[in-house]
């Protein structure tokens, strides 16, 4: 009798065994299925709008043209010409205005005009077009090496104050065309304005200028799109939760005996 409840006890341990296995591959299969499902959906959301990149092309085309092609290297020395015969006074306020428009972004939000993202989803997409912006515009600087038009270094190409703002401008945009297109434009005068008082400070050509502007929307343009997988990554929807210990209390009744199994999986 002993024997034959050792020997059922035995048979009822690896039936849970094989019932605990089959329900924790159920439940592997189910989170691979809800992650693939979650990384499809980012990938739907993320969609790189490739209409969106044939303006930070052309401009940024055009700013690599400048550096070689005869005639709009002309124009950069003709644009600069023409500004220096106005004589405008030096001003410092395109160190301010680049991030006017990301400014704008945050304090519509506190006043309740709500944008596309919440405080924390935003802030992580705008601190990544900045990073994405710096990495293309600070090693392009002492690749490229060109002389400032004050002479001051060669770190000309491309105007990084430029990129900033238009990052910035093209994040507001990003925000709020859905909701208000026309608002979502009002950061483009700030970005314009950095642009044109980095060549009256003469600091930067107008192919510099021109780059900028096109490395600064593009960085933006990566920033949404890589925002789900960067959103996916700090909330760790990857990470598969470990099973919890469960005790499970299970009758059982083999060659004419009756008993009771206690088993625990931890």
């Amino acid at each position: 009798m002993k024997r034959s409840c050792q020997k059922s006890l035995i048979y009822l341990l690896i039936f849970t065994s094989v019932i605990s296995r089959i329900n924790a591959q159920n439940n592997d299969t189910i989170m691979a299925d809800e992650s693939k499902k979650d990384s499809l959906s980012g990938i739907h959301t993320s969609k790189l709008n490739y209409k969106s990149l044939i303006i930070p092309a052309a401009f940024i085309t055009y700013g690599v043209a400048g550096l070689t092609t005869d005639k709009l290297k002309q124009l950069n020395f003709s644009t600069r010409t023409e500004i220096n015969e106005h004589q405008p006074a030096p001003m410092n306020l395109d160190n301010y205005t680049q991030y006017v428009p990301a400014v704008m972004v945050y304090g519509l939000n506190a006043i309740g005009i709500k944008g596309k993202h919440n405080l924390r989803d935003r802030t992580i997409i705008y601190a990544s077009s900045q990073l994405i912006s710096a990495a293309f515009t600070m090693p392009l600087k002492y690749l490229v090496k060109e002389e400032r038009p004050d002479q001051s270094n060669t770190l000309s190409f491309p105007s990084g104050h430029s990129a900033t703002a238009f990052s910035s401008a093209q994040f507001m945009f990003r925000e709020y065309k859905d909701t208000n297109f026309w608002l979502s434009l009002s950061g483009y005068p700030f970005a314009i304005f950095t642009g044109v008082y980095r060549m009256l400070n003469d600091k930067h050509w107008l192919g510099d200028v021109v780059a900028g502007a096109g490395f600064g929307i593009l960085s933006t343009e990566l920033a949404y799109w890589l925002f789900p997988r960067i959103d996916t990554i700090l909330r760790g929807k990857n990470k598969a939760k470990p099973l919890s210990s469960s005790t499970m209390i299970m009758p059982f009744y083999q060659n004419k005996i009756v008993g009771i199994g206690l088993v625990k999986n931890f």
